[in-house]
Parts: C-alpha cells; sequence; structure tokens
C-alpha cells in the first residue's frame, strides 16, 4: 500500500499536481478569489486568422469579398501562375458549392500546360498563395496541405503540382524547397491531404498548386498547416505557450465587440453555432474590426485550448442587441444607435444559449451535445460561466432583452453562473454603469463585467474597490482594462492597481487586460499585451507583470505582512495616490506564499517582511524582479524588460530594497 501511495505521488508530481494535501490558512487572513487573473481573446489585429490559428494560408476558402473591404473578393491573397508558356485562366464560381456556408470556390482553366514543344521548365495553371505576409517554414519539419478539388465537366484525372517554393528570381524558376504530385480523379468535391517537408528554413515561402493537365477542376478549402501545434491543436504553439506562461485562470472568448457586431446588420453578428463542425462547414463573416474571420478558431478550438491550459471557459453571448460604437456609433455619444432584435425574435437568441450549454455539458442525449461527441470530444467541457452582452449601452431596449435571456437561462441551468455587462464605460459618471449595477441588483446577477481604458495617472492613483459595498451579492469582473500605453510605468501602474485588486479580491472575482494580440503588420488597437509577426512574439512589459500575478493566484489575502519605512504603523499599501504598495496572498492548494512589491515612483523604498505567522517554511525561496526605467519599453528590436530571478535563503523576516521603478515577487515554499 506504501508502495502504491508513492507511485501515485510520483505519477502526480510527473504531471505538475502539488500530491500534499491543502494547509490551514493562518488567522489574520481575507478570503479572496483565486480566479483573479486570466486573459480575454478577440479576434482583433489579426489575433486568430494569421495569429493564434497556426493556418499558413489567407483567404484559402475564396470567401473574401467587397462587403468586407472594397477591394476585396475572392482572390485576394492569391496570385494567378502560368509559367513555362502555359495557358489558361482562373474564374471565382458559386455553382454547387462544397457547402452552402462556403459558397465561393476558385475554377482553374488550362488549354497548354504539360507539354510545350518539348519545353522543360516550370509549367501548369494555378494559383500562389504567400499567406499573412510570406510563409515561414523550417527545415527538416513537416506541414500539412490539403484542398478540396473536384474535376468539372466529368474530365479526365488531372495531375497537379503542389509546392511550396523561396521567392523567384526574375527570369528564373522558382526554388523548390518541396514539392509532390497528385492525381485528381474525383467528379465531386474530395479532399486531397499531403506532407510536404522544407529542405532549408525560409521566411517568406509562397505556396503553389499548379495543374499540368488540360482541363478544368474546382477547388476550394486550401490549407497548409504545420504538423507541429500546440498539443496538436491546431494553434501556434508560441503564441499558445506565451498564454500558458501566464497561468491564466479563465479565458473571455470570442470578444469584446466582435461578439455582437452588428455593423453591418445581425446578418454578420458572430454565433457560436457556425463556428463548430468541419471547417469547411463553418459560416466566414465580415470582422467588425475590419477584415474576414474564417471562424477556422472557433468554439471548440477555444473550449479545447481552455482545456490544455486548465482554464474556465467564459463564452459571451450577443443578447438581441447589436454594438453602439459600430460604423462611426461611439460620435453619437451619449445617443448612439442601437439596433435590436424585435421581442417575438428573441426566443431564438434564448435557444442559442441553452443548446451551448448542452453542447458543453450534456451528456449526449440533446442534439448539440452529439454534435459535441460527433466531433471527437465525448467528455463534457464543464461550463461554468456564460456571459450575456458586451458592454452595449444599458438602455431600456437592452435591460428588456437582457432580462428575457437572463431568467430563462437561469430557470432552465440555475448552476451556471452568469456574467452581466456594466456598460461600455465603467465609470460613476457615466450612466450606463450606474443602470448596469441597478439591473445587476434588481436581478441578483452573479458577476458584473466593468471595462475602462485609462491612462497610467488613473491606475496609479485610485482604488475605488476598497469603497465597493460588501454585501452586494453581484462581484465584479474587470473584463477589459489597460494603461493606454506599454512603457515600464505603464506596467507598473497596473501591477499597483492589481494589488488593491488582489486586496479587495472578495469584491473583484476575475480580471482580464485587453486586448491580448496585436499582429505587427495588422494593428487596430494599442496598446496589446502580446505583438508578434510570423517568426516570433514580442512581449511587454505588461505581459510580465501579468505573468507574476497569474503566478501567484491564491485563496487568502494578508494585508499586514510588510510595512514600508516611512509610512504610519497602521497604513496597510496600496493606498489612493500613494505610488508603491505590496500584497501578501497565500495558496492552500500548492502550499506556496507569494509576497508582491511595486515601486512606481522615483525613488527607492525599504520594505520590513514579516512571515512568523506562516509555519513550515522551506529554506530556499525565489525572486523575481522587473526593473527598469519609468519609459523603458520592449518593441520590435530589443527587449530591454525581463523578469530577472534568483534564489535566496529563505527567512520569515528580511528587509527588501526596492528600486525606483520596480516590481518584486518573492514565492516561498510551505
Amino acid at each position: 500500500m506504501k508502495r502504491l501511495t508513492i507511485i501515485a505521488a510520483l505519477a502526480m508530481a510527473a504531471m505538475g499536481i502539488n500530491a500534499q494535501k491543502p494547509m490551514t490558512a493562518p488567522q489574520g487572513g481575507k478570503a479572496i478569489s483565486d480566479e483573479l487573473i486570466g486573459i480575454f481573446f478577440e479576434d482583433i489585429s489579426s489575433a486568430a486568422d494569421g495569429g493564434l490559428y497556426a493556418e499558413l494560408v489567407q483567404n484559402g476558402s475564396f470567401e473574401f469579398n467587397t462587403t468586407e473591404r472594397d477591394e476585396w473578393g475572392p482572390g485576394t491573397a492569391w496570385k494567378f501562375l502560368r509559367p513555362g508558356h502555359s495557358l489558361g485562366y482562373i474564374r471565382p464560381f458559386m455553382d454547387k458549392p462544397l457547402h452552402k456556408n462556403n459558397p465561393t470556390y476558385m475554377r482553374i482553366h488550362i488549354e497548354r500546360a504539360k507539354e510545350f514543344y518539348d519545353y522543360k521548365g516550370w509549367k501548369g495553371v494555378g494559383l500562389q498563395n504567400s499567406g499573412f505576409g510570406g510563409i515561414s517554414v523550417k527545415a527538416g519539419e513537416q506541414y500539412d496541405f490539403s484542398a478540396f478539388f473536384r474535376n468539372a465537366y466529368r474530365q479526365d484525372d488531372k495531375d497537379i503540382r503542389i509546392a511550396l517554393v523561396a521567392p523567384q528570381e526574375p527570369g528564373k524558376d522558382p526554388k523548390v524547397l518541396d514539392d509532390t504530385l497528385i492525381n485528381v480523379n474525383a467528379i465531386d468535391w474530395e479532399r486531397y491531404p499531403v506532407v510536404l517537408t522544407p529542405s532549408e528554413d525560409c521566411k517568406n515561402a509562397a505556396l503553389q498548386i499548379l495543374v499540368l493537365t488540360k482541363g478544368d477542376i474546382d477547388i476550394d478549402e486550401v490549407s497548409l498547416m504545420p504538423k507541429d501545434t500546440y498539443k496538436g491543436h491546431g494553434l501556434r504553439k508560441d503564441l499558445a505557450q506565451a498564454l500558458a506562461d501566464l497561468q491564466p485562470k479563465f479565458m473571455r472568448f470570442p470578444g469584446g465587440c466582435v461578439v455582437h457586431g452588428g455593423g453591418d446588420g445581425f446578418w454578420d453578428t458572430y454565433r457560436w453555432k457556425n463556428t463548430i463542425g468541419p471547417r469547411q462547414n463553418r459560416l466566414g463573416l465580415k470582422n467588425t474590426w475590419g477584415y474576414h474571420q474564417s471562424m477556422a478558431l472557433g468554439y471548440f478550438e477555444y473550449f479545447q485550448f481552455c482545456e490544455d491550459l486548465g482554464m474556465e471557459p467564459l463564452p459571451i453571448l450577443p443578447c438581441g442587441v447589436s454594438c453602439q460604437g459600430t460604423n462611426g456609433g461611439w460620435g453619437m455619444w451619449p445617443t448612439q444607435a442601437q439596433d435590436v432584435v424585435p421581442m417575438d425574435q428573441m426566443d431564438e437568441w434564448v435557444q442559442d444559449a441553452l443548446d451551448l450549454i448542452d453542447w458543453a455539458n450534456g451528456d449526449g442525449t440533446g442534439e448539440w451535445s452529439r454534435k459535441r461527441i460527433e466531433a471527437g470530444h465525448p467528455a463534457p467541457f464543464n461550463l461554468k460561466y456564460l456571459g450575456l452582452g458586451n458592454e452595449e449601452k444599458i438602455s431600456p431596449e437592452f435591460i428588456e432583452r437582457f432580462k428575457y435571456m437572463y431568467e430563462r437561462i437561469t430557470k432552465a441551468h440555475p448552476e451556471i453562473v452568469i456574467v452581466g455587462t456594466a456598460g461600455p464605460g465603467s465609470h460613476p459618471d457615466n450612466p450606463d454603469f450606474e443602470n448596469g449595477w441597478k439591473l445587476a441588483e434588481e436581478l441578483g446577477m452573479p458577476i458584473i463585467d466593468e471595462h475602462y481604458y485609462e491612462p497610467n495617472t488613473f491606475f496609479l492613483n485610485k482604488r475605488q474597490y476598497d469603497n465597493y459595498p460588501r454585501d452586494r451579492k453581484t462581484k465584479v469582473y474587470l473584463g477589459e482594462y489597460a494603461s493606454k500605453d506599454k512603457k515600464l510605468i505603464d506596467a507598473l501602474a497596473e501591477g499597483l492597481y492589481l494589488l488593491h485588486v488582489e486586496r479587495n479580491g472578495d469584491a473583484v472575482t476575475m480580471t482580464s487586460y485587453a486586448p491580448l494580440f496585436a499582429r505587427r503588420d495588422n494593428t487596430n488597437w494599442n496598446p496589446d499585451m502580446i505583438y508578434f509577426d510570423n517568426e516570433r512574439t514580442y512581449l511587454t512589459c505588461s505581459y510580465y507583470v501579468q505573468q507574476m500575478f497569474g503566478q501567484s493566484s491564491g485563496q487568502y489575502y494578508y494585508g499586514d505582512c510588510v510595512k514600508f519605512e516611512g509610512d504610519a504603523p497602521d497604513v496597510i499599501q496600496p493606498q489612493e495616490n500613494v505610488h508603491y504598495g505590496q500584497s501578501v496572498v497565500l495558496n492552500v492548494k500548492t502550499r506556496k506564499l507569494f509576497v508582491k512589491l511595486c515601486n512606481a515612483s522615483a525613488e527607492a523604498k525599504t520594505a520590513n517582511i514579516d512571515l512568523s505567522r506562516f509555519k513550515g517554511i522551506k529554506k530556499q525561496a525565489t525572486k523575481t524582479v522587473l526593473s527598469g526605467q519609468a519609459n523603458d519599453e520592449n518593441n520590435y528590436d530589443q527587449q530591454p524588460i525581463t523578469p530577472q530571478k534568483e534564489t535566496f535563503k529563505a527567512t520569515k523576516k528580511m528587509t527588501i530594497e526596492l528600486k525606483p521603478y520596480s516590481f518584486v515577487m518573492l514565492e516561498y515554499a510551505l
């Protein structure tokens, strides 16, 4: 029996599970949420296609169109090829498509390709795609190509050359990184997969599809994916790992203003049912931020990623009211136009929510949970939270529709924790904020979502959660916030503010910085936590502050273990208008203790730490320091601000000197 216990403990350790029993918290602590730090994913600044989703082909479904951008069409991101005196043309078609949600495909007509006076060079008629500013490939790594083909008019088989090529020099054939020949004999849509393995690294490769046989062939849903994705689930490894390293406790998705869209009418509102199932069956849409969403990164992938990272999923559903800010609506404040679904049509939106709960949590007896099981996930996703609406103006029309959905969902599923909204600007002088809180208290809503983006002076000086009533049933989710720049002082201001949030972790239950991702050459919003290009990520100062808070979650807060020299004995930091502070958090599950110290001022500070109440502190502890000059910034050329770690001999009492503009985290094992 003893041997089995040891084996079990070793197995748990290998999986990263602490085998020790949770400890009892010493007296003097305040119970707080241990889900304070999460992430908020929205497809803004090309965060999905060309970002977290690992697909390397752009517009592989030929569905880009002028509704999205005036200059766009089915051929966007594609180049027509007919090398070596080949002849032919391409033309978009919509007759008998692959799927009704994917109506456009490309027909390739070949008049002459394979033979021309024994021409031996590069030849064929077809297409080239360079992805999102070039396709980055690595030597020896495998890439999964696939496309749906169909011979038009029941013609002869077609030989097709699939190639990864390096940039072509003028007057020369392209340098082949890898290629293969396939024979297409299908007279109805059929998927043809091949694996390509480039012979060398190339940052700006292109995919070529060249038909070598005379006739006509249809092509749709072209894909090129790295075989090596995060846990094999189709996400770009470095971007997914950057999120995993934050140790987030939940993920809110798919937005943001992406949720309720509606800038062109409710036809382009994000509907989760159109984002599951086979990729070729999903309905791509115009994105609120001005580009195309393929929905290849959809609800199944979001939930799967939450499972991979051990995060609680927090999906946000529209509730029959459009974003008042689309198409210039923000300029109409405070009388923005809101489009609304007629009340006699609201049952459809309620049913979407009920079906989502079945899809995520059902046992297969319901229609939608059967779809999840058929997609390869027999176990439920264990959905706990569900958000309704995203920072809508709290108008009478919104209130009526929100209540309608809230009451029916909670009646059918009282176990689901509903997250509401406090409107587009969570400040007391904003009538939406006041109306949102009135609605929350009237309904007894469990959680309300507050949003604000402010200069760093706001986060340095405000401590409003100290004054929130503790008898409220409704807790706060700070779902979108950030200082309006990405310098070190902005990150420290956010860190100081999060110390205040931790102190009020009985009133605030969750937070998530926003936005999360931004592609370097297609940024809709600044600042963002993580910038990226095809090759690498660029982690901001704010990223590292968020990371330290994610690493130091716990269930108990202690405010009297640290005293700054010069403060009165009864002062507990962080104070309003004081630019330094501290927080001590205990995680009884992992048996770890965290001391966080922030100095966002220009003067050094001395902190005296007394951890005498905590028994069993191990001899070795870890110190992480983030420091620099106030206006230092991580950018594409250099990353001067990164955490510096060291181990030290742990003592229950110690004095620590805080440099100007620094954040320090001490981690103790118990």
